[in-house]
């Protein structure tokens, strides 16, 4: 039984576009693999742009200095 974890920052990933990742995820374990879509288990995590860091910062700080 394959697991995929999806880990993407809470803003505003629509039900439509979580459903096509999950739908991606499940095909390209198909088709590469060869694994039984039935079985093949997706998650997405939504974080909160003040809990992921990127070289030392958190992304809602760079986000802030970019713009």
């Amino acid at each position: 039984m394959p697991y995929v974890n999806i880990r993407i920052t809470r803003e505003g990933a629509t039900a439509e576009q979580k459903a096509q990742l999950i739908k991606g995820a499940t095909q390209l374990l198909v088709d590469v693999l060869g694994k039984n879509p039935a079985t093949t288990v997706v998650v997405i995590d939504e974080v909160e742009t003040d809990n992921w860091g990127i070289g030392g910062e958190s992304v809602t700080t760079l986000r802030k200095r970019k713009a």
